[in-house]
């Protein structure tokens, strides 16, 4: 489309505000406007404006830069499921996710907007049954949703096919970016349509999003909203480290730490939704669930009571969320860390609306530190915003504020209140032969003892939680130049000890050796194993991490010439680490602290599936 064509479109379309603008305007059929009151979608977003005509009209490829949770599925998904009404014998459209959780998302989001079962969703990401995934795709499935590492795999098994498809969304294009992705994303580019239409969704304009646009994309229009300011969100945003078992413990402690809580708490599942609140009721909090289980009817019901304040704590999954627009919310809780950047944007942005501030906080698992780790520099770079460890309260400290304020409370209604003559008989009668102050005490130990007494609370761990803890800090010999990066390594201790690959923690990477934090048993039998297998790399205690030499976290590359050095001799005794890796081929593979998926070679027993590059021959441990 010719670049002055679509300015002036682009300002034709902007300068309406959204209130006079309806889906009907937008060129939506019955078919899509159906899915639209289904989901009880009322006024469409800038970027729904921006983007629906042009993809109902026209085939250019479109860049988009939107914020999360401006409405970007409904933005690509609505047109597509208007144009792919029927049942086909191949894949029409893919759409491709930074994260298994967004894909996941996103695929039932577009279920949500089919009105009968054409056409058929199906999500493909890593860690689920390859069987079961084979399955759905020979059962038929026009729109394939899935992160790009499984996508990948199943191209390469030949159990999908894009050659015919006629859409290519590729959502959250910077997340892309950051995890590592690239290319994964250019190889799947190569195996699909190349004359299907492209669309790029990113809430940032970086120069390799514009360069895989120059790559692939050929002719493309880019479109924004209007007047986006980027500025820091007016939300203060901290973490609690917080065991799984005392997470509702910890949420009691805030909500009567916090004067007038009114907020929203998201779960992963409907399961936990519904238990917590349970819960909450258990322990005297008026608390409601919502969730894909609640009949409309009743979540209509549970949202009023909410509005009005009559419930002030929603316990809430992201899709029964969705839609809900309430103001003055004081606090958003994330009962589990966030799998992504773009959940939790979307989460906090409830709170700290039209110039208000709001606190968001979000609970994490002591084991959970690595992909912390990973979570906070997207966050922060997101939101602009810091975010900030903070300890649970203690009873005490949560008793004080409650004292304090129902005091406060009650002095205000003293102040304005005349008892009258029944009243002032009765504290006669009561007061008869007694201390008036004696009796007053009683009166408020009556009122207020239960809810000020620290038998309402249980207990919370209070050793230190932080980074560390239990941990042991090892070195092991692979690094840079043997082709490994963190998540190679977290995968190569995953394997070997056959624990969860979020507890290889805080892991550095230099170009002949690295450092990684272990549960302590696990890096003691690591060790073992090392020793006793000498197709193992080798491995020891970090000597100066442990006796506290050097603070996490601070090791640049200067730092790590010494250390190179210092194991030279040690690594030079182990031939398959020797240091001659002149012609050696290095792999291009991401450094990425966070779990993603990605295809592996695997093997079981004691031996890690991984590979030590040595010249033009891998061997495997």
């Amino acid at each position: 489309m010719d670049e002055t064509i679509n300015e002036e479109i682009t300002n034709e379309i902007t300068e309406e505000t959204t209130d006079e603008i309806t889906f009907e305007d937008l060129g939506l059929d019955e078919y899509a406007l159906r899915a639209v009151a289904k989901k009880g979608f009322v006024t469409p977003s800038p970027i729904q404006v921006l983007a629906i005509p042009r993809l109902l009209n026209g085939d250019a490829n479109l860049i988009a830069r939107a914020r999360t949770g401006t409405g970007k599925t409904a933005a690509f998904g609505l047109p597509i499921i208007q144009n792919i009404h029927n049942k086909s014998d191949h894949v029409e459209a893919l759409i491709l996710e930074p994260t298994r959780e967004l894909a996941m998302q996103t695929c039932e989001e577009m279920k949500s907007f089919t009105g009968n079962k054409y056409p058929r969703t199906t999500v493909l990401y890593g860690g689920a049954s390859y069987v079961a995934q084979i399955r759905e795709l020979k059962a038929g499935c026009e729109i394939v949703v899935g992160t790009p590492g499984r996508i990948k795999d199943h191209l390469e098994r030949k159990t999908l096919d894009l050659s015919k498809i006629k859409y290519f969304i590729l959502d959250e294009g910077d997340e892309m970016l950051d995890m590592g992705f690239i290319d994964d994303i250019r190889e799947i580019f190569e195996k699909s349509n190349t004359d299907a239409r492209i669309l790029l969704f990113s809430a940032t304009m970086p120069a390799p999003i514009l360069k895989i646009a120059a790559d692939f994309m050929g002719e493309y229009d880019i479109i924004e909203e209007e007047n986006v300011v980027d500025e820091a969100l007016l939300i203060d945003q901290k973490y609690w480290f917080v065991k799984e078992s005392e997470k509702t413990e910890a949420l009691v402690r805030l909500i009567d730490s916090s004067p007038d809580f009114y907020g929203l708490v998201f779960t992963m599942t409907k399961m936990d939704a519904d238990r917590v609140t349970r819960e909450l009721d258990l322990r005297g909090y008026e608390a409601a669930a919502l969730h894909g289980d609640i009949m409309q009817n009743q979540r209509e019901k549970v949202l009023e009571r909410f509005r009005l304040k009559k419930t002030r704590i929603l316990v809430a999954t992201d899709v029964a969320a969705r839609g809900i627009d309430i103001t003055g919310l004081s606090h958003v809780v994330n009962y589990s860390l966030p799998f992504d950047t773009a959940t939790y944007v979307h989460r906090i942005g409830r709170t700290g609306r039209a110039g208000t501030t709001g606190i968001a906080v979000t609970f994490v698992r002591p084991e959970e530190r690595r992909k912390l780790g990973y979570f906070i520099k997207n966050a922060e770079k997101a939101t602009k915003k810091k975010l900030v460890e903070e300890k649970v309260p203690t009873v005490n400290e949560v008793l004080a504020l409650k004292e304090t304020r129902v005091m406060n409370e009650l002095k205000e209604k003293l102040d304005k209140n005349t008892p009258t003559e029944k009243f002032t008989t009765l504290a006669q009668e009561i007061c008869k032969d007694q201390e008036a102050q004696a009796v007053v005490a009683s009166l408020l130990s009556v009122m207020y003892g239960e809810k000020l007494s620290p038998k309402h609370y249980g207990k919370i761990t209070t050793k230190d939680l932080g980074p560390r803890g239990d941990q042991t800090r090892i070195f092991v010999s692979l690094g840079k130049k043997d082709g490994y990066r963190a998540r190679e390594l977290a995968e190569f201790f995953s394997n070997l000890l056959h624990i969860p690959g979020r507890m290889v923690d805080d892991i550095d990477v230099a170009q002949e050796f690295s450092l990684v934090s272990l549960p302590a048993a696990a890096a003691k039998k690591a060790i073992e194993m090392s020793r006793k297998n000498k197709k193992l790399p080798h491995m020891h205690v970090d000597v100066k991490e442990e006796d506290g030499g050097r603070k996490r976290n601070t090791r640049r590359h200067a730092e790590d010439k010494p250390r190179e050095e210092k194991h030279a001799g040690r690594k030079a005794t182990r031939g398959e680490h020797s240091s001659k890796k002149a012609d050696v081929k290095k792999t291009n593979r991401p450094n990425v602290h966070s779990q993603t998926e990605r295809s592996s070679s695997r093997k079981s027993g004691n031996n890690a599936s991984a590979f030590v590059k040595k010249g033009k021959k891998a061997e495997r441990f």
